[in-house]
């Protein structure tokens, strides 16, 4: 049976607690390989944003932010006095509540139901620390539990799974001898940074396999991982664009075009691209050929289509968009066999990773045997570059691909893939008047 786990994040604000409209924000998370339902064990959340990150268990599936967004008065809560989330929650028998004291002192707790009524009153005077109880609802749907101390008020709400319970309700003092690991996880969960514009990263993962994706939720949502993998994408295994068939690859959660991207009209690679309405890409050599070998080479720019906000369609198909150099390392911890997505090598500068680029190397074209595995059918080519002053280089040896975030004004991040290692390199010094591939990712 899928369960939920309440989160509840803090937006903070002039260093200080906010108290204002909170608003909820469910995200529910579910998984397929194709077709077939697959059982996640776990979801790890990361805030590629701010940092920080929670795990949820199975069969907890659901994540419920609790944030804030309009703060109409400052309190600086010096005392530390706190309910924190009760766990599970929602829940469907009984639930654990807990708190903490600064120092001793009578604490009277209220329980009420939606309609306001008072379902239970009980006043005990509690040690400094913390301190947990056991509540079990009875009927009802949604409970507000209060606690006051030394004319301080701590409220959470409850929600409760079976309303045709048939267990008696009460409200069952466990002690604070056996709280500290309870106490400690739900202030983890309650510590959770997140805010309106934070992009998120998911991983979800079953048995030794793990998938993973990014958003910037804003609402409400369900979110299901895709365990299949060198697979064409379902649903749309090939995609027509500008009278070239391009296959699709599915890697995961990740849906990519298999072939380099080789669209608009050939320049001489002496020339600079323009925005003149045109798309326009080099073939390596001024060869027409090598273009429907190996696609085009495109300038940052003239990809972008002259604007500079990631994550945009560019060049690509309708329905599908340049990839962020967040989605690269995505791609990269799905396929290396020794860091997983969300490793921290993948934010290294420089090469990273243990075997990423043989796996997504194709398994011919490369010299030196630098041939790939090409294990998740990503099938890269050494499509070679054109540098800024229009000669051609580096065809069999490298492959060079962009991605849609800007680093500044001259230089954007990039991927190169070598015929000599089997890692990845990673860089934001790739000036947006080199000539290199392009690879298009499927809007989510």
């Amino acid at each position: 049976m899928k369960t939920k786990i309440i989160l509840s994040v803090l937006a903070l604000a002039a260093m200080a607690r906010v108290f204002g409209q909170k608003p909820t924000m469910e995200l529910t998370f579910t998984a397929v390989d194709n077709a077939s339902y697959v059982q996640l064990d776990s979801i790890k959340v990361m805030n590629r944003t701010q940092g920080g990150d929670t795990v949820l268990y199975y069969p907890d599936t659901v994540l419920v932010l609790d944030y804030q967004v309009e703060v109409t008065e400052l309190s600086h809560d010096k005392t530390g006095f706190q309910v924190f989330q009760n766990y599970p929650n929602p829940f469907e028998d009984q639930t654990t509540i807990t708190l903490y004291i600064p120092e001793k002192e009578k604490v009277d707790i209220t329980i009420a139901d939606m309609n306001g009524r008072q379902i239970f009153h009980t006043g005990r005077m509690l040690d400094r620390g913390y301190h947990s109880f056991r509540f079990t609802p009875g009927i009802g749907d949604l409970f507000f539990f209060t606690a006051l101390w030394k004319g301080q008020s701590s409220i959470i709400k409850v929600l409760h799974f079976a309303s045709d319970s048939h267990l008696s309700g009460s409200l069952e003092y466990i002690g604070g001898d056996n709280s500290s690991q309870q106490s400690k996880m739900a202030e983890a969960v309650q510590n959770f940074p997140f805010a309106t514009g934070d992009n998120l990263l998911y991983i979800g993962y079953s048995d030794t396999f793990q998938s993973g994706m990014l958003d910037t939720p804003q609402a409400s949502q369900t979110y299901t991982f895709e365990f299949a993998t060198n697979i064409p994408c379902p649903e749309t295994p090939t995609v027509t664009y500008d009278g070239q068939v391009y296959n699709t690859i599915q890697i995961f959660n990740q849906c990519w075009l298999k072939e380099n991207l080789n669209v608009g009209t050939m320049i001489n690679g002496n020339q600079e691209m323009t925005n003149n309405s045109v798309i326009e890409k080099y073939c390596y050599q001024n060869i027409q050929a090598n273009c429907l070998s190996y696609g085009g080479l495109y300038q940052w720019n003239e990809m972008m289509q002259y604007t500079t906000q990631q994550g945009l369609q560019g060049i690509c198909p309708p329905g599908w968009h340049i990839p962020t150099d967040e989605e690269w390392k995505v791609l990269e911890g799905a396929v290396d066999s020794q860091y997983g997505i969300g490793d921290q090598t993948w934010d290294i500068e420089g090469p990273r990773g243990y075997d990423a680029g043989t796996n997504l190397k194709s398994i011919s074209g490369w010299n030196n045997n630098g041939n790939g595995t090409d294990l998740f059918g990503f099938s890269a080519l050494p499509g070679g570059e054109r540098n800024t002053v229009g000669n051609f280089l580096q065809i069999g040896n490298y492959g060079f691909w962009w991605t849609s975030t800007e680093d500044n004004t001259n230089y954007a991040w990039g991927r190169d893939l070598s015929s000599d290692f089997q890692d990845i390199f990673r860089s934001s010094y790739y000036f947006k008047g080199y000539g290199i591939s392009v690879r298009c990712l499927r809007d989510y």
